[in-house]
């Protein structure tokens, strides 16, 4: 049985403008470029607004609501929609879960509260789940929607830098709404996790995060769905890749993936640089105006623009022109 998880969402970037406002035209544009693909749409594409690649930390609960409007015009129906819900308090946090509710969205996306060491870096999620637990049920309480998570926190190894698999269950077994897990995770943690959600009496999508490990997941049948920044910048490619795995045409998703999408992917996947890449790549596809990110995102360095220039033309992704490439860093 499939489920609101089972799509491949795209995790949607916002682009701003010079005076680091939401760029509404911009933003329009970039949303169509998803539902104007057709084959996108047919092959079960959906698109997650206010993301964490869509600097939802730094934004207003205004303007999480207003970009969460023009996403839902821009959509009408056309893809399932799940919103993001994060806010620094629990109260904002459901009071933005009802904005989502309101805006009639498909799903929720739940994130882990930011704030003090005891929530975020210092947080044991196997012996405290409740820190994320409870707010998870308050807004499962506020909304009642199918819930996709985002469980990011800081975790040891084999798990990092998602949660680990003790307090993953747990939330999964207390919340009968969560229809989707976003895998935050490297392999071996990626793995462990899937394999327990496997194990659950009731299907919860795995749903694929960093790329650059999809050629995998595919192969090894944990995959899905998404939910993704990397479709914001390579989305065709990504699109035949996964179109000759579906085909079985193994030697065609090999050819793709170890002809530049890989390595493309794989430049991206720094964990430290990811949403910062993520926009960098987006930008030099000519999809948005710029790459800059809100404050304290750091801005691109040249070295990251150069080498992402490269990969792109690589894959043979369109790209602007390399003049336009001095003028970000």
């Amino acid at each position: 049985m499939t489920s609101v998880g089972d799509h491949l969402y795209v995790a949607a970037l916002l682009p701003f403008d010079r005076q680091m406002k939401i760029d509404e035209k911009a933003y329009r544009r970039f949303l169509r470029h998803f539902l104007d693909n057709e084959r996108f749409v047919r092959m079960g594409g959906g698109l997650c607004i206010n993301p964490e690649a869509g600097e939802i930390f730094y934004l207003t609960r205004q303007e999480k609501r207003r970009v969460l409007e023009i996403a839902m015009e821009e959509i009408n129906g056309k893809v399932p929609v799940i919103a993001g819900t994060w806010a620094i308090t629990t109260d904002e946090t459901v009071e933005t879960a009802r904005d989502c509710k309101a805006l009639g969205v498909d799903g929720i996306f739940v994130t882990p509260p930011g704030g003090a060491q005891d929530v975020t870096s210092c947080w044991d999620a196997d012996n405290y789940p409740e820190i994320w637990l409870d707010q998870i049920i308050a807004q499962d309480r506020a909304v009642d929607l199918p819930i996709v998570t985002h469980p990011v926190g800081g975790a040891k190894p084999p798990f990092y830098p998602g949660l680990p698999l003790q307090a993953t269950l747990r939330i999964c077994n207390e919340v009968k709404n969560v229809v989707g897990w976003k895998m935050t995770y490297m392999y071996d943690g990626f793995m462990l996790i899937a394999n327990g959600l496997r194990g659950l009496d009731r299907h919860v999508a795995v749903m694929g995060a960093l790329a650059s490990r999809f050629h995998e997941y595919k192969a090894n049948g944990t995959f899905d769905g998404t939910l993704s920044g990397f479709w914001n910048f390579a989305l065709d490619p990504m699109l035949d890749h996964l179109e000759a795995w579906d085909r079985k045409d193994i030697d065609k998703a090999r050819e793709i993936w170890l002809g530049g999408l890989s390595q493309l992917h794989s430049y991206v996947a720094d964990m430290g640089r990811l949403h910062i890449r993520y926009k960098t790549a987006t930008w030099l596809c000519g999809l948005i105006p710029s790459p800059f990110m809100r404050a304290p995102m750091p801005k691109p360095q040249q070295h990251e623009i150069d080498t992402l220039y490269r990969l792109l033309k690589n894959v043979g992704l369109p790209v602007i022109d390399i003049k336009e490439t001095r003028l970000a860093a």
